[in-house]
């Protein structure tokens, strides 16, 4: 296919906010993060109330399952990979599209914001905790103490692409425990979250349309991401949410994954073209770093640089007039909120449908 040629992909204008020989590059450009690594992700997320009623709420995972998984993963991947412009817009569409993921909590007192900088806090660090456990687990393991200081710096450095606050985040292994030992007691399985996460665990609602001779094939892998999705989580979490797997299987997993991500991690090619199935509009963000296609300009910017170069505000301070009005739109008149940013995200993120 074209997208695989060298000479076909279009170059990013910079490296971004990591780039070539940072510890984000070396663990995220590894095929378990945007597989096993992201599933997780998405998986445990469901277990935060707030955030399991903004899913809930949006429906989006139910209706456009496809649409909803490929725009996703390609943010995910736009963070470690893209160009700073590029993901500095996306950064800040997404506010617009999670201000009208706005209401009241299901099961108890309360309302949720999808903006909200404790639900956004849990968003970055799950997400950045699992591609490093995938990572761990079935790639080739543990960082060394310098390279996960690095890593969990990076994590603070990519949280200022979101309404939390850097200051927030732990920068070490013992402060990322610490962190989910206080989420423990908050986190619910209720009836919409072990739903959720039933739902995001079956791999093969995100695959495309495949010939009769191929779907076995396809429903194999799907099951084995499952499994291997599973495995990372810990028994207390999977007792809670309902969620069933034998210690045998957790064991059995772990040899066919590494073996599997080790082979496929040979070939960028091949690892793309496997990208492409789950996720086709991730491809063009990750094939320049996948096939060494260098950048317009070789440099590596923060965040606060890439902003007053390009006129962006901070998350948290961004489209703050565009979030009264859709909460005042769902919680105070009790009409639907406008859907102003997700339109104006397709161009960004990918289309809705």
């Amino acid at each position: 296919m074209a997208w695989m040629k060298r000479d076909a992909v279009e170059p990013h204008e910079d490296y971004g906010f990591f780039g070539p020989g940072s510890v984000v590059w070396k663990v995220w450009s590894y095929p378990t993060s945007l597989t096993v690594g992201f599933q997780r992700a998405v998986v445990v997320e469901e277990l935060d109330p707030p955030l399991v009623a903004a899913v809930h709420g949006t429906q989006g995972i139910y209706t456009r399952p496809r649409t909803r998984y490929d725009r996703t993963l390609r943010y995910f991947a736009m963070v470690a990979f893209a160009g700073s412009h590029e993901v500095c817009k996306a950064a800040d569409v997404l506010v617009k599209v999670h201000s009208k993921a706005v209401g009241r909590l299901p099961y108890s007192e309360g309302t949720y914001d999808a903006n909200d900088p404790a639900s956004q806090l849990w968003i970055q660090l799950t997400g950045w905790h699992s591609i490093l456990y995938a990572y761990e687990r079935y790639g080739p393991g543990k960082l060394t103490a310098e390279e996960e200081r690095e890593y969990w710096e990076a994590c603070a450095l990519a949280a200022e692409l979101q309404t939390c606050s850097p200051d927030d985040v732990p920068r070490d292994r013992a402060g990322i425990r610490a962190y989910f030992e206080r989420m423990r007691p908050q986190l619910s399985a209720s009836p919409i979250a072990q739903q959720a996460m039933k739902h995001l665990l079956r791999t093969e609602l995100v695959l495309p349309p495949t010939p009769w001779w191929a779907r076995p094939a396809g429903l194999v892998v799907a099951r084995a991401q499952r499994v291997a999705t599973i495995a990372t989580m810990p028994r207390w979490m999977r007792a809670m949410a309902g969620i069933r797997q034998s210690r045998l299987l957790d064991a059995l997993i772990v040899p066919v994954m590494k073996v599997s991500f080790a082979l496929v991690h040979l070939n960028p090619a091949l690892e793309l073209l496997l990208l492409g199935r789950l996720s086709p509009s991730t491809v063009p963000v990750v094939a320049p770093m996948k096939l060494g296609v260098p950048p317009r300009r070789e440099e590596v910017l923060t965040p606060a640089e890439a902003r007053a170069r390009y006129g962006f505000a901070r998350p948290a301070e961004a489209h703050l007039d565009l979030r009264a009005r859709q909460a005042e739109r769902v919680l105070g008149d009790g009409r639907a909120p406008s859907e102003q940013g997700l339109i104006e995200s397709e161009t960004i993120l990918g289309p809705l449908a």
